[in-house]
């Protein structure tokens, strides 16, 4: 039987390394959310779009 302390001594890189990307990426994702609820509607580019334009950024 492998003892979990000497697995994760082992292996620490191979265990953070991911787990790191996932948190990012969740921070990430929940960041562009949080600043797409304000998208197009700062005073500098408050205006109408025209019919059939995109928004400034997606």
């Amino acid at each position: 039987m492998v003892n979990f302390a000497t697995l994760v001594r082992e292996h620490w890189m191979n265990i953070l390394v991911p787990i790191g990307f996932v948190i990012g990426f969740y921070m990430d994702r929940a960041q562009d959310e949080k600043l797409t609820n304000f998208r197009n509607r700062s005073a500098l580019y408050s205006r109408e779009l025209k019919p059939g334009e995109e928004v400034t950024w997606k």
